[in-house]
């Protein structure tokens, strides 16, 4: 009975520690990963998390997108940005549309804002001026 009890809470540990979703992140107190700065900016801070399960977290998508040039992007399981029209929410970085405009400033001055629907990002392009990128175009220019 007590090895029964002692691999069952064994087992449980092993499968909470197998967990898919990135912890979240702490505003006015985590770090930013890349650049080291407080990450406050519920608009634009991003995320992403390797296959074994740990996050990393950054101030802007910039910061994000400069880390990845540093390491094997194989080892990421999920890229995760703030929706600047919904602060705080984070989306799937690679189904997000990009807006960079120079009347939207971001922490780390790439005036880049990520949005969950592309009609949206068209609206506040409209209102702001810039460019529309996809996932795939500002990995390219991020390279």
């Amino acid at each position: 009975m007590k090895k029964n009890i002692i691999f069952f809470v064994f087992f449980t540990i092993i499968l909470s520690s197998c967990n898919n979703v990135p912890k979240p992140i702490l505003y006015g107190s985590d770090s930013c990963h890349y650049c080291s700065m407080t990450i406050v900016d519920k608009q634009h801070a991003a995320q992403f998390m390797t296959k074994k399960g740990r996050s990393y977290s950054f101030d802007a998508s910039e910061c994000m997108l400069n880390y990845l040039k540093e390491i094997d992007k194989t080892t990421v399981a999920t890229f995760l940005v703030n929706d600047y029209n919904k602060p705080g929410e984070t989306i799937d970085a690679t189904k997000a549309t990009y807006l960079i405009s120079k009347n939207i400033p971001s922490p780390m001055g790439a005036y880049l804002s990520a949005f969950a629907n592309k009609e949206v990002a068209q609206y506040v392009k409209e209102k702001n001026e810039g460019e529309l990128l996809t996932w795939e175009e500002l990995r390219n220019r991020f390279k």
